[in-house]
């Protein structure tokens, strides 16, 4: 079957790709379909010329004819291999083909997968039904609960699997509802209808234009066109014209007639077509430009040729020969206007006159920009940089006249500017903007334009109420894109006035080479990455991207060549600033209509916009229905970008637009589906309608038609035997509250319909989300009765009949008939389940609240519902119900009297807690604030109110407190019960104290009942309780009741009596005790120590004697917190602590290593006995011996006994800090002695470790006893070093006399010399006594080196040290008071080292450890002067640069004295000092030349004068480098006068004071602002590196430098300041 519109879009748009049917598509499911198509397709088709936002589509010419012919020559392909239009492809996944275009081969990407609605569409999803909650049974804590019926419960579970209709969480390759329709099998295509742009390769076109013969015969397409037609410029200077049908039409160039040859002027760079689509120009590489006539192509229309630079003299413009023509178009109608722009940076407009053929006119080139390669400077004469043009367009014609077509206005965007110009009637700039300057220098640097003329719109901007828009421009430096508003305001004379308004600025993540408008409110920007960005303008808004790297757009570098110049401005000269020049993309990337179309190495690319009626019937085509509902669906609520598809942003409009469609689309589809029920699976087919009414009911809800939804939708599926499918997508809707009210008949079929299938609690959900008033009460009372759907039946008797008691007495008759011998708390679970929703349905009515959906009910209605329940209640008899037949209520039927509140009693002995913690609620309900005389006066006090009314609106907390006191008393409530009223009185006494007044004698009976729980499980609320009540209430006998409170440990009341009575040792006497909260005795130990506490002396020390008592439980609770806390407030109680813990050593470590490091990290006193100290480094020998020696290192030694302190730590094996100990008390050689003890036990145990190897070593190095040895040593090593160093230092001080000689074969050396010489003695022994070990262990082993040597370099490390070391001692750098030679030490070790080893080969070894020393510390020092060097290098080098550039100060202020020191206000002050300095520096200069020419005399006799070379003039303009015209230097007084001073000098015709004289009364007025300035000034200024500004004086007063006062501003420069500030 055809289909008219459909045919015709397919027809007008492209071709589709070679497809079949889809498999299993039989004939009449192809029938169905095609009709399915064209019910909606011809609905669709008659609306698309009513859409709003029209003017996108009519903001060009000829838009009907693009829409006709756009290459249907593809669809005449396909339609060859299948004629039918059904036999287009389906993608996979997806509901709909793109049949406007041919698929392009590769998918539009953002990122890395497809492009599909998602990204512009939000179509609601379905929220899940709460959760079956039963009502809470009792629990211990029921004053802390709040009642939930099943229906508001807060907790949420899923009704059912949601929807697979979500776009959200699909890719971008699946459909609206691809995975929920299956009536095709969707097949693979590239180019899916909702995607913003569809991608269409021109195959035909590619085919003649980039196959080897198309290259060979025109050459490479360069540029693009668009109009009427397709026009492709090529490397050979020729134009391609295809038609809409890809029919190549034309070829322009070759064989034309005339002098010149297009095709000799080199490649076309631009073209351009006129606004009526009749003449097309070219602009070659050579700077020529042709336009021919299309329909006459054998000569050109207009020629104008470059010039020669030999022509430029000439009183002529135009392009330069060989400078290739850019950018090129016509103004306005005319054919004989036109501008262009080049790569010299040149703009021109061509104005040609009639004549008769091209050669025959005559064309008027005007220069608008730029400037020729031998214009030169008028005031240096040197050539001007060449301009560049990175974009270049003139204003299109929009469809509506407007004053300014007729100004030729073209916009011209270079480096550094924008400007506008209008060219007629002459040349006139009319906007000019500059670059922005938050541009960053490192984003590549690219230009790029576009226009939008005005046009007439349809509908009225609804922002401007407009009827014509405004012309706009958008210009992109780099990355920063800014659109421009051109206003027009005409004038008196007919003159045009224009207005630009820069609306909108966005900036890109990367730079934009290409940027074009798709329609009035869209625009397509290309980054330089080859990524299209589509973007909404107004909002700013990104609405898709796509990655066009596939598309292989044609692009050429044509500006790196041109910006040589300002790049280098750019970056400073300086190569570490690399600027990136963007390609040129402008000739490749043009839009036409919604189209866009690019140009690449080897095609040409159609990028179509799609609109809301392409993919509705796109999507309708591929069978997917529920998909186009769900869209248009979608459409009318405005969850998509309504601009991009061509839907108005006004909701009204678009409403009007798509409700008629909506329903169109639904009928189709629902005549579709249930046609094709017989043809498919049951399974496949109820999933289908389960997805078709989920759409249906969202769309008519968002159109707000119910009346098409019960009549129609439900009509289809009642007479499609698929009733309950509806009603499960029925239930969704009602439960999520968006339809209240169904038809009666519907209702009572879907109360059959879940009855039938078991479904009774679902349907008493979906009765509560009803409108009451759409029900049959009789039928649902009688159901909800027969399935005991109690929540149901409360809900319809309260909001329908307006009942609140009648569901109270049902649930009551179920107690009463279920309970045994009136034992109502033994009754069956199934019974107390039902029984236990009066509880939340009295906590909902007393707080205001429907039940069960927990909405909130008017005031009016709640009084009503709480009156008749309060009545109900607490009335105190029986009542009547219902009142017609005159029974009465009995809760004892079997007895002959009732008790008094009959049905108060019966719900209290049913669950006591729970009733009680309703009321708990109540009681915070302003309803019973009522006061106590409302409650005497009967119906009286309310006028003409009913009985229950009156009754129930007198009710008060006072009453009902009575009541229950009445009521649950010992004769009829066990303790049990009782118990939850004192709780009750308790917590709700305080709260109300305004509206409860009780007797004491009844709160002393509460707080005895309190106190006597029944069981420990509610003892914590029994506690909570009783200090509530004790907050208000104060029992006379407070002391008899402590023993009772601690009996049943209530100590949270014992610590609250306690506190307020200041018993603090009592207090703290219990919060030990408390085990519910231990470490609250902390807190309360600092309330009562801190210094604020307020204790007096006695309770202090009651305190400390509880403190003490209780010492042991305190410190295994927290002992660093005790410590803390007890060193802060009660330091002296560390002694008799610290004696209660001798049989706890590990507590008494932790507590003096507490208290130690606070004294050391505060420097404080130590507050501890000296004897602890001793037996605190004797602990840390036992628990933690790694820290004794950094604590031996900070103690004073004289604070401990080595006696008693050496013993532990020698057995705790912390050698060093034995060392320390000795050294630092003055055993240095018992010090040494012990080291080398240690050193020597190190080597015995490498021996063992070497001895304990056979035959391999190959893991030695890996070994951890051997690298704890080595590390060890090194340790010992420095330890012998710190030894050492201590000891010359001791002696240096203290050895007035000759040193003590230690033996006769010393007699040479000082016994510090000698004490070193044993340190390397021993070390040297070591290392060569192990190196043997070594060797003869590698002998045995078949790959020793490596290991061998490793550890040889270990042992030898401590001697490397060591001589390190004392080369740095005996240097003359450190050594002016060392008496230690080294050639001394060096001697003596060789005499040594020669008696014990003679062997040259045992000592070649040490000598070398020695001499690396030397060399290891030669490099370090290499080292160092390399990095300070290269420091030094880069500070200078930041300084001279900054120096270069200039310093500017921070303030405008003096930073010592805060005086303003420049800036505004200051200008006289600031020149003052200029020109007193500048006369300064001229007389320096010159006494400089006269000495350095003082050599030199004239010859004579009479006395020489030096010669002055130069005039003082001369002498400026040589020191400041530049010309300076003698005028400019004569204005200045003071340069003028020190030059007349030079000249009466030289000529010996005045002297200095005739000088002065003579100048004195013509600078009267000076001398008094000089007088002015000298008594406010304060000397020269100091500008500082870190740009701080400072008078001298302060300066110098600041750092208390004292100064010559003959000091002044010539010698500034050679004084050196610091900051005072960077130095803080």
């Amino acid at each position: 079957m055809k289909i008219p519109y459909v045919d015709d879009v397919i027809d007008s748009m492209g071709d589709s790709r070679n497809a079949s049917q889809p498999t299993g598509s039989s004939p009449a499911n192809l029938e169905l379909r095609d009709e399915l198509v064209l019910s909606v397709g011809e609905c669709i088709a008659n609306s698309t010329s009513q859409e709003g936002e029209s003017s996108e589509r009519q903001s060009h010419l000829g838009r009907v004819d693009l829409d006709q012919y756009i290459f249907s020559e593809n669809r005449h392909d396909s339609n060859e291999k299948n004629t039918l239009p059904d036999g287009i492809l389906n993608r996979t996944h997806s509901p709909a083909d793109s049949f406007l275009s041919i698929p392009d081969d590769s998918p539009s990407v953002q990122g890395s997968v497809r492009s599909c609605l998602s990204g512009s569409v939000d179509i609601p999803s379905v929220t899940s039904r709460p959760d079956l909650e039963s009502s809470p049974l009792s629990s211990f804590r029921p004053f802390d609960r709040r009642f939930h019926s099943r229906l508001s419960s807060p907790n949420l579970s899923t009704l059912r699997v949601s929807s697979p209709i979500n776009l959200n969480n699909q890719s971008r390759g699946t459909s609206i509802s691809s995975t929920s329709s299956h009536f095709f099998r969707d097949n693979d295509s590239s180019s899916p209808a909702w995607e913003v742009i569809r991608w269409t390769k021109l195959r035909k076109i590619n085919g003649q234009a980039f196959s080897e013969v198309g290259k060979r015969n025109f050459g490479t397409p360069t540029c693009i066109s668009i109009s009427s037609s397709v026009a492709l410029g090529t490397s050979k200077g020729i134009i391609l014209i295809f038609d809409y049908h890809q029919n190549l039409k034309s070829i322009v160039g070759p064989g034309t007639k005339g002098k010149s040859l297009a095709v000799e002027a080199g490649p076309l760079t631009s073209i351009a077509v006129s606004a009526d689509h009749l003449v097309i120009a070219g602009g070659h590489a050579n700077g020529s430009i042709f336009t021919w006539e299309l329909s006459r192509t054998a000569s050109p229309f207009l020629h104008i040729p470059s010039l020669d630079p030999a022509q430029i003299k000439q009183p002529q413009d135009g392009h330069l020969l060989n400078f290739a023509v850019r950018h090129l178009g016509f103004l306005g109608t005319r054919h004989t206007a036109l501008v262009s722009a080049d790569d010299h940076g040149m703009a021109f407009s061509h104005l040609a006159t009639r004549g008769l053929g091209s050669f025959g006119r005559t064309v008027k080139s005007t220069r608008i920009l730029g400037r020729y390669p031998d214009d030169k400077a008028t005031t240096t004469g040197k050539p001007r940089n060449r301009s560049t043009i990175l974009a270049f367009s003139p204003l299109p014609l929009g469809n509506v006249e407007f004053g300014s077509n007729s100004m030729g206005l073209t916009a011209m965007l270079t480096p550094y500017l924008l400007v506008i110009v209008s060219t007629t009637p002459v040349a006139q700039t009319q906007f000019k903007t500059r670059k922005p300057k938050c541009l960053d220098t490192y984003t590549p640097l690219s230009g790029c334009l576009a226009w939008f003329p005005a046009v007439k719109l349809k509908i009225p901007d609804p922002k401007t109420e407009k009827e014509i828009s405004n012309i706009k421009i958008v210009y992109c430096w780099s990355n920063m894109l800014s659109i421009l508003d051109v206003q027009e305001i005409q004038q008196l004379d007919n003159q045009p006035n224009l207005s630009f308004r820069v609306r909108s600025k966005w900036s890109a993540e990367e730079a934009i080479v290409a940027v074009q408008w798709l329609s009035r409110s869209v625009l397509a920007a290309l980054t330089i990455t080859q990524r299209l960005i589509i973007l909404e303008d107004y909002s700013m808004r990104v609405i898709d991207t796509f990655d066009l790297l596939n598309k292989h757009i044609y692009h050429q570098s044509i500006f790196s060549e041109q910006l040589k110049i300002f790049i280098e401005q750019l970056s400073g000269g300086s190569p570490k600033t690399p600027i990136v020049i963007a390609d040129s993309y402008h000739m490749s990337f043009k839009a036409y209509k919604s189209r866009l179309f690019l140009v690449g190495f080897n095609s040409v690319t159609i990028g179509t916009l799609s609109s809301w009626s392409d993919r509705l019937i796109e999507t309708m085509r591929n069978g997917d229905y529920i998909g186009a509902i769900q869209l248009a669906t979608c459409y009318y609520t405005g969850n998509t970008d309504n601009l991009i598809i061509g839907l108005p942003d006004d909701s009204s409009s678009r409403h009007s637009l798509l409700h008629g469609k909506l329903i169109e689309i639904m009928r189709a589809s629902l005549k579709f589906a249930f046609g094709k029920i017989q043809q498919q699976d049951q399974k496949e087919s109820d999933e289908n309608l389960k997805y078709l009414a989920e759409a249906c009911l969202e769309a008519c809800l968002s159109i707000d038609d119910s009346d098409f939804l019960f009549d129609e939708v439900y009509e289809w599926y009642e007479n499609g035997g698929s009733t309950e499918i509806f009603l499960k997508a029925l239930e969704i809707q009602i439960l999520e509250k968006r339809i209240t009210v169904i038809p009666p008949a519907i209702v009572k079929t879907l109360v059959t319909d879940f009855v039938s299938q078991g479904l009774e609690t679902r349907l008493e959900d979906i009765i509560c989300h009803i409108d009451p008033l759409s029900l049959d009460i009789d039928q649902i009372t009688t159901l909800c009765k027969q399935h005991n759907l109690y929540d149901a039946l409360i809900y319809v008797w309260n909001r329908a009949l307006r009942d609140y008691i009648t569901p109270l007495i049902e649930i009551l008759s179920l107690l009463i008939i279920s309970s045994e011998n009136g034992n109502y708390r033994d009754i069956d679970a199934s019974s107390a389940t039902k029984v236990l929703k009066i509880f939340p349905y009295l906590s909902y009515t007393f707080t205001g609240r429907i039940y069960p959906t927990g909405e909130d009910l008017d005031e009016p209605e709640a009084n009503f519902a709480k009156a008749d329940l309060y009545w109900f209640l607490f009335s105190g008899k029986t009542i009547k119900w219902p009142k017609a037949s005159g029974n009465s209520f009995l809760t004892k039927p079997f007895q002959d009297e009732e008790p008094t509140f009959p049905y108060l009693r019966l719900i209290l002995k049913f669950d006591t807690p729970s009733f009680l913690s309703v009321m708990n609620e109540a009681f915070e309900d302003t309803f019973l604030n009522s006061t106590s005389e409302q409650t005497t006066g009967g119906g009286n006090t309310y006028g003409n109110l009913p009985e229950k009314q009156g009754v129930g609106t007198s009710i008060n907390r006072q009453y009902i407190i009575t009541i229950l006191l009445e009521v649950i008393n010992p004769s009829d409530f066990e303790i049990e019960q009782m118990i939850y009223l004192d709780m009750f009185i308790a917590r709700n006494l305080p709260k109300f104290t305004q509206y409860l007044l009780l007797p004491s004698s009844i709160l002393h009976k509460v707080l005895i009942g309190l106190c006597k729980y029944p069981s420990q499980q509610i003892a914590d609320d029994a506690q909570l309780s009783t200090e509530y009540l004790l907050s208000v209430y104060q029992p006379p006998n407070m002391p008899q009741l402590l023993p009772l409170f601690h009996k049943i440990g209530f100590y949270r009341v014992l610590k609250r009596i306690y506190k307020s009575e200041q018993q603090y040792a009592k207090l703290l006497e219990i919060s030990f005790e408390d085990p519910s909260d231990r470490y609250s005795v902390f807190n309360c130990i600092y309330d009562c120590l801190r210094p604020n506490a307020g204790l007096k002396k006695r309770q202090t020390l009651e305190v400390y004697d509880v403190i003490l008592g209780h010492a042991i439980e305190l410190l295994n609770l927290d002992t660093v917190r005790t410590a803390q806390l007890l060193h802060q407030y009660a330091s002296e109680l560390h002694e008799k602590l610290l004696d209660s813990l001798s049989q706890k050593l590990n507590l008494k470590y932790v507590y003096l290593c507490t208290i130690y490091k606070l004294e050391t990290s505060n420097q404080e006193k130590s507050r501890v006995p000296q004897r602890f100290l001793v037996e605190y480094i004797q602990l840390m020998c036992k628990f933690d011996p790694s820290k004794v020696m950094d604590f031996v290192e900070n103690v004073q030694i004289n604070d401990l006994n080595l006696d008693e302190v050496l013993p532990y730590i020698e057995e705790s094996g912390v050698i060093e800090a034995v060392v320390v100990l000795m050294t630092r008390d003055g055993q240095f050689e018992h010090a040494l002695n012990r080291l080398i003890k240690h050193l020597r036990k190190l080597e015995a145990e490498f021996v063992c470790i070497f001895s304990s190897f056979d035959k391999e070593v190959q893991l030695l190095n890996e070994i951890d006893a051997v690298k704890n040895l080595l590390a060890a040593l090194q340790k010992f090593s420095s330890v012998g070093i710190w030894l050492c160093d201590r000891f010359s230092r001791h002696a240096r001080r203290h050895m007035s006399s000759p040193p003590q000689i230690k033996s006769t074969s010393k007699t040479e050396l000082l016994i510090e010399e000698i004490f070193w010489l044993d340190l390397i003695d021993v070390l040297v022994q070591i290392a060569q006594n192990l190196s043997t070990r070594l060797e003869s262990l590698g002998k045995a082993s078949s790959n020793p080196e490596n290991q061998c040597d490793f550890v040889l370099s270990q042992l030898r490390t401590p001697i490397q040290s060591i001589f390190s070391r004392l080369l740095m001692v005996t240097s003359p750098s450190t050594s002016f008071e060392m008496r230690i030679s080294f050639p001394r030490i060096l001697r003596a070790f060789l005499a040594r080292a020669a008696r014990l080893s003679p062997r040259s080969s045992d000592l070649r070894a040490v000598l070398a450890s020695i001499f690396s020393a030397y060399t290891y510390e030669e490099k370090i020092l290499q080292l160092m002067n390399r990095l300070l060097e290269k420091d030094l290098f880069i500070d200078v080098e930041a300084a001279m640069f900054s120096r270069q550039r200039g310093w500017r100060p921070r303030g405008f202020t003096c930073e010592g004295c805060g005086l303003r020191v420049w800036g505004p206000g200051i200008k006289d002050e600031v020149y003052y000092k200029w020109e007193e300095r500048e006369v300064l520096d001229i007389k320096r200069r010159k006494s400089r030349g006269s000495k350095f020419v003082g050599g030199f005399t004239e010859r004579g006799k009479a006395p020489a004068y030096p010669r002055y070379a130069s005039s003082v003039a001369e002498s400026i303009r040589e020191d400041y480098g530049q010309m300076i015209d003698d005028g400019v230097l004569k204005k200045n007084k003071t340069v003028n006068a020190v030059i007349q001073m030079d000249q009466q000098e030289n000529n010996g015709e005045a002297s200095d004071d005739q000088y002065y004289s003579q100048n004195e009364d013509n600078n009267e007025d000076e001398k008094k602002h000089f007088k002015e300035q000298s008594e406010r000034d304060m000397g020269p200024l100091v500008v500082l590196a870190c740009r701080h500004i400072y008078h001298q004086s302060c300066l110098e007063k600041i750092q208390d430098q004292k100064v010559d006062s003959a000091t002044t501003a010539l010698y500034l420069e050679e004084r050196e300041f610091k900051c005072p500030i960077e130095r803080l």
